[in-house]
């Protein structure tokens, strides 16, 4: 069981890891830059070189980096308990894709992501200590609030 301050403090860590893995989705130019590196990657791990993207995956990869940048800087700047649960939940919906990417595809390149995922996603699910932090007489009161 984790005190509120230590999981406010993984809440956070896991903002920065985010910020500094998504960063590279924002732009279409940054992510195809990643793109190029993640492909290289992918090869150098096994797989195959990634598929060329067209304007239109790069606006989705790169709509799907902006809101997670800006959920990331949220969560970084103020960790919340209630965010570091929604983020539990979103990493387990984004982990449930990728495997479902990798049964599909077998792209060693996607481990490197789900394992962080799941491991953040568990930790963020783990219960806390509800005494500290001006939360005494509120033990009914849910984290997701």
């Amino acid at each position: 069981m984790l005190s509120v301050s230590a999981f406010r403090r993984l809440v956070r860590v896991s903002a920065i890891y985010d910020v500094l893995m998504i960063a590279p989705f924002t732009t279409p130019w940054t992510f195809l830059l990643l793109r190029e590196h993640l492909s290289a990657l992918n090869v150098g791990l096994g797989g195959v070189p990634l598929p060329v993207f067209g304007p239109f995956h790069l606006l989705i990869g790169s709509l799907l980096g902006s809101v997670v940048l800006v959920w990331s800087v949220l969560r970084m700047l103020d960790p919340q308990p209630r965010f570091g649960r929604y983020d539990a939940a979103a990493r387990y919906l984004f982990s449930t894709w990728m495997a479902w990417a990798l049964l599909l595809t077998g792209q060693p390149l996607l481990w490197l992501f789900l394992v962080p995922e799941l491991a953040f996603g568990l930790a963020q699910s783990l219960p806390v200590r509800r005494g500290e932090g001006g939360l005494e007489g509120h033990a009914h009161e849910s984290l997701l609030r």
